[in-house]
């Protein structure tokens, strides 16, 4: 196993875990219902392409992540949920600044593909805005070093993440074509 690489502090981690997915759930809410209408010089579409090609890197982590974890490869493990988890604010970054300065999006599908798509957006969207306060616990018990807790928690969290990741990915796909350039 690995040692810690933080002190533990279960209260002060349990404040900045919830003040940290608050802001970002409410950042999300919030920034999603404006348009910013700005020319930023490039399709702001790239950035739901951007969102997706790292969802499908950070699935690509979990998995890896996985195997390594079950090889007793911690610390290759570490690195690639450390990596996970950054590539995920770059995601929410891009997310953000995709509805800022593209808005919604309708969708364009009908017959059964309309209940698909609505199916695995129904699904997708809560559990990506509920995700995020399981990824740190998770990752903070491991950091402290405590690894039967961390595993505890990882049995819930991997697949939530592994879903909201690939679904996110599915999301895009389904989407894509309804987009409207905006150059």
């Amino acid at each position: 196993m690995l040692t810690p690489s933080i002190k533990k502090n279960d209260k002060q981690a349990k404040l900045l875990i919830y003040i940290v997915s608050f802001v970002v759930f409410a950042a999300v809410v919030i920034m999603s219902r404006y348009k910013l209408p700005l020319d930023l010089g490039f399709n702001v579409h790239y950035f739901a392409l951007f969102n997706a090609v790292v969802n499908s890197l950070v699935s690509i982590c979990l998995v890896t992540a996985l195997i390594a974890v079950k090889q007793k490869s911690y610390v290759m493990h570490k690195k690639l949920m450390m990596t996970a988890i950054v590539l995920s604010v770059l995601f929410l970054v891009s997310y953000i600044c995709h509805h800022l300065f593209a808005g919604e999006t309708r969708f364009g599908g009908e017959g059964t593909i309309r209940y698909v798509y609505y199916f695995i957006l129904a699904t997708h969207i809560p559990l990506a805005a509920i995700i995020l306060p399981f990824i740190l616990f998770t990752a903070y018990r491991a950091l402290i070093g405590e690894f039967p807790a961390h595993k505890k928690l990882s049995k819930y969290t991997w697949p939530l993440w592994l879903y909201v990741s690939i679904t996110g990915v599915l999301v895009y796909l389904m989407i894509s074509p309804y987009y409207v350039p905006h150059i």
